[in-house]
């Protein structure tokens, strides 16, 4: 049986705290976020694009709400749009190691040789050869971050949504190029590489609107929040624009954690992890009496039922290791006052609740239960009972199950001492129960018993057969008991029996 937890005069509350130390360590201070947002929509030389100052402004609002420093740039130049991205490097350096940086674009942007070029407002070109020196490079961003040596970068391009230079020789590709990021940084694409994105016909593009919508989900690591954005851009295009996008990211982000706990859920919750992992019912037991209102409660009982599930399937469960008592517990559990035990009482309860787990009976548990209904083992001793009983129930049944049972058996037609039989007689078909009392058997009724004997001699010589003592021999193969009889050979056949057993039924008429 399981250790006993020595009461010693503690509450409930302090048994629970010797289930698990309590490590709370400091908060860490939230990391530096800094975001740098363009949106060019208004170019002079290439068609316009309705949605991307929107779309700027959206996620603008909505990195704001997740406590990021936004600097947002619309319509910018190609001089506006250099110096935005150099200052976004200097603040990256400057917030440190831990700091987060993200970049997000959405307007025109085309690719040539494998890089991908961002489009100021002011771009004019009708040579391919030009690009690089009236764009800005994507490359360029991720040369800040890689700069800032930072730990989380996150770029996103909202950019593909036409080629406006398809005219240009060498420079009517679709889409943007795959790019290569340092280690730490997340990709995002609106839509796959080398493939076109929908500009939007209601204010805002189908993927920043769904991002907009995705990173105010609390407790959701930036890759799932991507994959939302995927799945509903999917189904918002009728499947014409998939997003993508790619990650070197070494830890984890969340846009908005979880709701943030309290010194005491924290508590609760680090020593639930505990207790869950148990394979011994008392320290889930405590759990449930210590937490009556706790979140975990319906696990806990989960848990509970598994245990009891395991014992009375006859699994080893091994006992729990005895934790080190803690200094204190974080938070008091919420449990009705109890009345101070005396010395003596303690000692008692102690050595019932002994007895009971040394005995192992159900009389010795309820003996406990009786004595100290509200002890501090009461819910141990419930749950030994509850397993006793069910062991007991489920050996009841098993005895039930194991017990012989007789089929009901119905005569197929009616039987009677002088009509003929039809069942099972083989040769002697056709002739009475009355007839068969004067035949002599077709075999030697007993195994090695010389023919003189038996052959040519009537049955009743021996038996003494009647109609009365059929009848008696009838009613016996009708019983329980004498199931197996019916599978012995019988001089006449197998089938007499059978017949005589069905004449018996129908009261040896």
């Amino acid at each position: 049986m399981r250790n006993i937890i020595r009461k010693s005069g503690l509450k409930v509350t302090q048994v629970l705290a010797c289930i698990l130390v309590i490590a709370l360590g400091q908060g860490a201070q939230a990391e530096e976020r800094i975001a740098l947002i363009v949106g060019n929509g208004s170019y002079a030389s290439v068609s316009g694009l309705d949605n991307p100052v929107p779309d700027a402004e959206l996620m603008a609002t909505s990195l704001a709400a997740k406590g990021f420093k936004v600097t947002t740039l619309t319509d910018a130049t190609q001089v506006e749009l250099n110096r935005g991205i150099a200052q976004f490097g200097r603040d990256l350096r400057n917030a440190g190691d831990d700091a987060t940086g993200l970049f997000y674009y959405a307007g025109h942007a085309v690719q040539s040789f494998g890089s991908n070029y961002l489009l100021p407002v002011d771009a004019s070109l009708t040579d391919a050869a030009d690009l690089s020196l009236v764009a800005v490079q994507a490359d360029a961003v991720l040369r800040q971050m890689f700069s800032a040596k930072n730990k989380t970068n996150i770029v996103i391009l909202d950019a593909c949504r036409n080629n406006p230079f398809e005219a240009i020789p060498d420079l009517n590709d679709n889409g943007l190029a795959e790019m290569k990021a340092p280690t730490g940084t997340f990709l995002s694409y609106s839509t796959a590489p080398g493939a076109v994105a929908l500009d939007g016909l209601d204010g805002n593009s189908p993927f920043t609107k769904s991002l907009a919508r995705e990173v105010k989900v609390p407790g959701v690591q930036i890759e799932n929040v991507f994959k939302n954005v995927r799945v509903d851009v999917i189904k918002q295009t009728n499947g014409q624009q998939t997003p993508w996008d790619t990650s070197s990211l070494t830890g984890d982000f969340f846009f908005e954690a979880a709701a943030e706990l309290t010194q005491e859920e924290v508590a609760e919750k680090q020593l639930w992890d505990s207790v869950q992992l148990s394979t011994d019912p008392v320290p889930v037991l405590l759990f449930i009496r210590g937490y009556p209102n706790s979140i975990y409660i319906p696990q806990a009982r989960a848990l509970l039922s598994k245990i009891m599930s395991d014992e009375l399937s006859g699994a080893t469960i091994a006992a729990a290791p005895t934790p080190a008592p803690a200094p204190e517990i974080v938070k008091e559990a919420v449990v009705a006052p109890e009345p101070e035990t005396p010395a003596n009482d303690t000692a008692t309860e102690e050595t019932l609740i002994g007895v009971a787990q040394k005995s192992g009976n159900a009389e010795d548990y309820q003996a406990y239960l009786d004595a100290f209904p509200n002890g501090i083992y009461a819910e141990l001793a419930g749950f030994e009972l509850d397993i006793l009983d069910q062991k007991a129930q489920r050996a009841q049944a098993e005895a039930v199950a194991a017990a012989p049972s007789t089929p009901e058996v119905k005569p197929a037609a009616e039987i009677t001492f002088t009509l003929p039989l039809v069942i099972g007689m083989d040769k002697l078909a056709g002739k009475s129960i009355e007839e068969l009392i004067g035949l002599s058997p077709l075999f030697s009724p007993i195994e090695g018993l010389p023919e003189e004997m038996w052959k040519e001699q009537q049955c009743s010589d021996c038996h003494g057969w009647t109609k009365a003592t059929l009848c008696d021999q009838g009613n016996t193969y009708a019983t329980a008991s004498n199931e197996r009889a019916l599978t012995k050979t019988h001089p006449f056949g197998g089938g007499f029996k059978q017949n005589l057993r069905s004449w018996a039924l129908t009261g040896c008429k």
